[in-house]
């Protein structure tokens, strides 16, 4: 089904891209045509031919614009829905958007369950057009919130699921790349301090100057009444003194702006297009109503200052430069600009902040409806559990994925033979917890889990930089496991604990570790390869259970099932792997 709309799609827009490039051909060829019967009308002296082929040249050169736009469009959406197929035959990796600017430098877990960085999870999802929607989503990724905005996510996920016709709107909707609308900046201008407020007084002053520019040119052309100088000339002085103690104000004020409709102009486009939309999820609707300020839509509000900003450009016309200082057509639009900023300004925080919700939820959306088989999870208040059915990793195709089942209500030590599923077990684990927590469907059957902040040991290196070895490392970052699961619920996720010292320290230290977890009440996985870890699960009062996963070795090559099975394993394969590379042993 996915498939087939895609394709459906692709053809359509493939088929559009066509009939408009052919007559943007066509009109380009007209326009040529009209060139040379203006340049023959003008040789002949036919005046009223070279006016009509002037005028056909300015609507053909309109139309010809409108055309490009349009074939543009078609080219950007065909586009988008070949890499949407792509996506979804699992060739996703490395074409999207990274977000390794997202990435923190010592998160829980960002790093260890590959958030960030091509082939991620962020990659696989994000489908915002602007930075503040990429922001958006990154957040929601790196930090959990309560269940009941969780549940509000869900809803209108499940509903952008469906809108196929906006999601490809909000993807193609600029004719520009990647545009970084900077949050902060706008903000902060819409918010800031007012530079300029509207006086009284300067339209009496803008009256008397335009009378006296008036009285000035009469003079100058000789039919000046007797004594006008007498007036022009003080009431000139005057404008030019207020021109003048304005000069640097006005200045700003048009700075400021100028900066701000530079980086609204996507963002524009994307408020008009949430505009036009019916929601019916109460996320959705919330949202799009926070757009509206005093009964008028954000597209109207923001053409209004589109308008005065193509007054603010027209100040270099030649009649206007020498007539403004005698009118104080700058103090005025000025001041307008800054009456706008105290009327509207303080909704860029809320279109803004709407607009990076908008598009996370349509990364989220498209996710959805691109693996309707995955399942939103169920949450529930009495904790710490997680249970999962089915559970695989949401980064693997399916064809190569395994599920497991597993329930999680104290320790799972986790033994087996190398690349036998130890790590990708925590990561699917890991993942499918901040799917779940960021308000995303989950590749399980069915996912059961309390709220839980999750903590990982899976990357841990070492540091030139910070000095740091791997193991230093490996046990700050345990460190701070510890200590978030003094505060919270935690889900723990710990690969080869303590590998990096000897086998004595190893088993004090690991049985020290997950006893202390265990005692806050967190959750979570533990593996290793040292079997005498295993005998930790008696220390831990029906709080833990050893699981692990097997290999065999079939015709001289090692094969494995990844399903996790009950108890410790009972045979390595690190020998049999060496010999297999050529090495004796």
């Amino acid at each position: 089904m996915v498939v087939d709309e895609y394709r459906k799609r692709l053809a359509e827009r493939q088929a559009g891209f066509a009939v408009s490039d052919a007559a943007h051909e066509r009109m380009g060829n007209w326009r040529l045509l009209l060139v040379v019967a203006a340049l023959g009308a003008a040789y002949w002296r036919v005046w009223w031919a070279v006016g009509g082929a002037t005028f056909a040249m300015g609507w053909a050169s309109v139309r010809l614009g409108g055309l490009g736009r349009l074939r543009e469009r078609f080219g950007r959406a065909a586009e988008y829905y070949r890499l949407a197929l792509d996506r979804v035959a699992g060739k996703w990796a490395g074409r999207g958007v990274s977000g390794e600017r997202y990435l923190p430098e010592q998160h829980l877990y960002a790093r260890d369950l590959d958030l960030f960085g091509p082939g991620g999870l962020f990659e696989l999802l994000c489908r915002a057009r602007t930075r503040v929607g990429q922001e958006t989503l990154a957040d929601w990724l790196l930090a959990p919130v309560p269940f009941t905005v969780v549940t509000e996510r869900q809803a209108a996920v499940d509903e952008m699921a469906g809108k196929l016709d906006l999601r490809e709107d909000l993807a193609v909707i600029s004719e520009r790349g990647q545009v970084q609308v900077r949050a902060g900046a706008l903000v902060e201008w819409g918010e800031g301090a007012r530079v300029l407020q509207s006086q009284w007084w300067f339209y009496i002053v803008s009256a008397l100057g335009a009378l006296a520019a008036l009285s000035a040119v009469a003079d100058l052309l000789g039919a000046g009444l007797p004594g006008s100088r007498i007036y022009y000339l003080p009431v000139i002085a005057v404008c030019g003194l207020v021109w003048n103690r304005y000069r640097l104000s006005t200045a700003e004020v048009f700075g400021g702006a100028e900066a701000a409709v530079h980086e609204l102009a996507l963002l524009t486009e994307v408020l008009a297009r949430l505009e036009k939309e019916n929601f019916l999820a109460p996320r959705l609707a919330a949202l799009q109503q926070a757009l509206v300020v005093d009964g008028l839509p954000p597209s109207r509000r923001i053409a209004q200052l589109r308008r005065l900003m193509d007054l603010v450009d027209s100040r270099d016309h030649v009649v206007l430069r020498a007539l403004g200082p005698f009118v104080l057509y700058d103090l005025h639009l000025a001041s307008a600009l800054e009456s706008w900023r105290a009327t509207s300004g303080t909704a860029l925080r809320r279109w803004v902040a709407a607009v990076g919700d908008f598009e996370a939820l349509s990364s989220m959306g498209g996710y959805r409806f691109e693996n309707p088989e995955d399942v939103f999870p169920e949450f529930v208040e009495n904790g710490p559990i997680f249970e999962g059915n089915g559970l695989a990793h949401p980064l693997m195709s399916r064809a190569q994925a395994v599920a497991n089942d597993l329930a999680i209500g104290g320790v799972l030590v986790v033994s087996g033979s190398n690349m036998s599923g130890k790590s990708t077990l925590m990561r699917t684990v890991g993942v499918n917890a901040v799917m779940a927590q960021a308000g995303g469907p989950v590749r399980a059957k069915r996912l059961r889990m309390s709220a839980l902040a999750v903590g990982a040991s899976i990357q841990t290196h070492d540091s030139l930089q910070a000095n740091t070895s791997r193991f230093y490392a490996e046990i700050l970052r345990l460190r701070d496991i510890v200590k978030l699961a003094e505060r919270q619920p935690v889900l723990f996720l710990i690969d080869e604990i303590l590998s990096g010292t000897n086998s004595h320290d190893r088993k004090i230290g690991a049985e020290a570790i997950l006893r202390g977890l265990v005692a806050r009440g967190a959750i979570g996985l533990a593996s290793t390869h040292d079997l005498a870890l295993t005998a930790i699960v008696d220390e831990l009062g029906g709080r833990g259970r050893n699981v692990h996963f097997e290999d065999q070795l079939m015709d001289g090559v090692m094969e494995f099932d990844y399903r996790m099975r009950d108890g410790v394993v009972t045979h390595s394969n690190a020998v049999a792997l060496m010999r297999a590379v050529g090495l004796e042993v």
